[in-house]
């Protein structure tokens, strides 16, 4: 059985990232903004900033090589969701988590009404105040952002938050 270490989440370097990155693109990883969208493609560059640890595990995992070999999680709302929820294993792990527990660093989803399905990942980059959707300030890719306000997203049909926790890196690498 492979052991682990525990990596603390650097919630900084995260929201630096996405306020560096917010109206760019890294050369280093494909813009899928033409394809479907890039908001979980920025959002997992902003975790692997705070954590710089992958889970590379084929299909499952949550990986960045280049356009062709990455793991679904990558950039799938659906399932970076479940791989951010779930994960035992190597790579950042966390929780679906009350409103109340958010800090910056940390991920929101979004269901637009309409939607079954949650289709946007932007990162929490400031909260102003109490915790509430008009003081939860976020970053984000495919309608690109920077310091917009969660209550400023239109035709909301649901929120859900994930808390990223950490990550955990493989002992013997």
């Amino acid at each position: 059985m492979e052991q682990f270490v525990s990596i603390l989440y650097n919630r900084e370097k995260a929201v630096n990232y996405a306020n560096t990155w917010a109206y760019l693109r890294n050369p280093n990883y494909y813009d899928f903004s033409k394809i479907g969208g890039d908001c979980t493609n920025y959002a997992s560059q902003c975790v692997f900033a705070g954590c710089d640890v992958m889970n590379y595990k084929a299909i499952y995992g949550w990986y960045y090589m280049n356009s062709n070999n990455r793991a679904p999680a990558w950039t799938s709302v659906k399932f970076f969701y479940r791989f951010m929820t779930t994960n035992k294993a190597e790579g950042p792990y966390g929780y679906e988590c009350d409103i109340s527990e958010v800090v910056p660093g940390d991920l929101v989803q979004i269901r637009f009404q309409g939607s079954y399905e949650f289709d946007h990942t932007p990162i929490i980059t400031d909260i102003k105040g109490n915790r509430n959707i008009d003081n939860i300030y976020v970053a984000a890719h495919s309608i690109d952002c920077n310091n917009r306000t969660l209550s400023s997203y239109e035709n909301v049909g649901e929120f859900r938050y994930i808390h990223i926790e950490g990550a955990r890196n493989s002992k013997y690498k």
